[in-house]
């Protein structure tokens, strides 16, 4: 069943409530203005949690052909890659409680949609997730590649940085739905911000319980999907150290 207001209790809703509004509250100002006027195109509103069959689906459709699918728990990694070629978007059903507002351990409703989903409105964004996934089906059963794979999405989709008007934006999911990284991530002096390299991503450690000690900078989400045409090549050279 979708996520909607009648299969979540009245705390849930507040809990959504309190985590959009402290993000809108620092997102104007530095995050992508593709996922900004995402937010509105989605149909994504701070009152309450979205019903994703009535509401957003409809519009995600019309927009770039994709949904958004409710899943219980973390989904495999072949399932998730397969329903992402299917531009299917895979969200929690659980939503943290008000005792999580600022940790996790693994991802909830909110991140999964406040942070993903208003760039599914983006045709390119989208183009890049599916071309993204059917490659990583090819490689699926390769243990190497599959880890070389998730620090592309890791540094991409969840934690990546755009230049936008001359003007360092985020636009990753990771980010996005954080309170803490939202600001460290652009303001502080501590991690580098470096031009986007799909050969350097592959050799990045990716910091799983902490903020990350190194962003990514696109220049475009056109840029994002066209930079796939050469990434099974810089992949099957990395696969080669390892042998």
């Amino acid at each position: 069943m979708s996520p909607n207001h009648k299969t979540f209790i009245s705390a849930s809703h507040e809990v959504w409530q309190v985590l959009f509004q402290r993000q809108m509250q620092k997102l104007p100002a530095i995050a992508s203005e593709v996922y900004l006027e995402g937010i509105g195109k989605s149909g994504l509103v701070a009152d309450q949690i979205p019903n994703f069959e009535r509401e957003i689906n409809p519009r995600l459709h019309a927009l770039t052909g994709w949904s958004v699918v409710s899943c219980h728990g973390l989904v495999p990694i072949k399932e998730f890659f397969e329903l992402l070629a299917d531009k299917k978007f895979p969200v929690s059903t659980w939503i943290r409680t008000i005792e999580q507002l600022e940790y996790l351990e693994e991802p909830d409703m909110f991140h999964d949609t406040f942070g993903h989903v208003p760039l599914l409105t983006n045709q390119s964004f989208c183009d890049f997730l599916s071309e993204f996934s059917t490659i990583s089906l090819k490689y699926i059963d390769d243990e190497e590649a599959v880890k070389l794979l998730q620090k592309l999405y890791w540094f991409t989709v969840e934690f990546g940085l755009i230049r936008e008007n001359n003007q360092l934006k985020i636009y990753g999911g990771g980010i996005i739905s954080s309170s803490g990284e939202s600001v460290y991530s652009l303001c502080s002096g501590i991690p580098k911000r470096v031009a986007y390299c799909i050969e350097e991503i592959l050799q990045t450690e990716v910091k799983i319980n902490a903020y990350q000690k190194k962003y990514f900078i696109i220049e475009s989400y056109e840029q994002l999907y066209i930079s796939l045409r050469n990434f099974e090549e810089i992949l099957e050279r990395h696969l080669l150290e390892y042998q």
